[in-house]
């Protein structure tokens, strides 16, 4: 990493970015253990878990964990949802002292949870809400204000063109999108299509995110859509290598067993040995899968709460590969 402004490969208002992959936020994933491992390997900036305005104002007990990151991981983005203007104002105005890079409102989160609530994607049903939220935000912070947004509610009210021109005229310094509708999920196929219509829709940098998945992915979204950077999600999951553009089956094993430790460690000094292991064990599964070990070894070590066993488990495993 560098803060050379000449490696810049773009910038979000005055904020240069060295680079053109981006790791998505992912609540359960995008925690600062994974993060930092992706920043080493190529992710250009940290975007946090969401972080529920609720939670904050609330004193969530384990809210902090979200807002923690490393001084290496910056540009370092905390992202936030709500549905009310004045609660996000108020809690973004909190966030701010402690110091991130840029915040971001998450237009595209699709659980019910959330959109059913009018969050996430469900402010898209709103764009006088979103109008609103982003005219407040920008006026009275002193970082910049971006999104994160989906296409639309559903196919028959795709405004993504709508959303994005107002996200600008309110002040957003760069707007990520997820090529899908909330009624999509994550199901489907991402429509590079409309990305590339918000390319040429605004003057400030958008982030293509949908369907990356192998670093080849990478240079066809950027031909097909001009947009200035890339956002992977799900392809990073037990793929970090992806933001070195590296195959994943071309990865050496030592290389893989040594990130893997790396992570493992990083997880247990973030939540703890007991809630660690819990938490990695998602990312094992995935960082294991190309090897396919036996079913047994697999369920011993997705189900003991011993982190030696657990270690040992991981040894196993990468030693049968040799």
């Amino acid at each position: 990493m560098t803060d050379d402004c000449s490696l810049m490969t773009f910038s979000i208002h005055t904020l240069p970015i060295s680079g053109d992959t981006i790791l998505a936020p992912m609540d359960g994933y995008s925690d600062w253990p994974f993060r930092s491992v992706c920043r080493e390997l190529g992710s250009a900036m940290s975007y946090t878990e969401f972080i529920n305005a609720l939670d904050v104002l609330q004193g969530h007990p384990y809210n902090h964990r979200k807002l923690v990151f490393l001084p290496e991981e910056r540009p370092v983005v905390y992202q936030i949802f709500d549905s009310d203007p004045d609660r996000l104002l108020e809690v973004a105005l909190r966030l701010q002292a402690h110091g991130p890079d840029v915040i971001d409102v998450n237009l595209g989160c699709s659980a019910k949870q959330v959109s059913g609530r009018g969050a996430g994607a469900g402010l898209l049903r709103t764009p006088e809400k979103i109008a609103e939220i982003f005219r407040k935000l920008t006026h009275s912070l002193g970082v910049p204000v971006t999104a994160k947004m989906r296409l639309g509610w559903d196919d028959a009210s795709r405004n993504y063109l709508e959303i994005a021109r107002l996200l600008e005229d309110h002040g957003a310094a760069a707007i990520a999108v997820h090529a899908r509708t909330k009624a999509q999920a994550y199901g489907g196929q991402a429509d590079w299509d409309a990305i590339a219509e918000i390319v040429q829709a605004v003057r400030i940098p958008v982030i293509g995110n949908g369907d990356v998945r192998l670093p080849e992915d990478i240079e066809r979204m950027k031909a097909h859509t001009g947009c200035a950077a890339v956002m992977i999600g799900r392809g990073a999951v037990g793929n970090p290598w992806i933001f070195a553009r590296q195959a994943r089956e071309a990865v050496p094993l030592e290389t893989v067993r040594r990130t893997v430790g790396v992570h493992f460690e990083r997880t247990l000094a973030c939540y703890g040995e007991a809630h660690g292991l819990l938490i990695f064990r998602k990312h094992a599964d995935r960082y294991l899968r190309p090897y396919a070990p036996p079913v047994e070894i697999r369920q011993r070590l997705l189900t003991t709460s011993s982190v030696s066993e657990f270690q040992s488990l991981l040894d196993e495993i990468f030693l049968s590969q040799i």
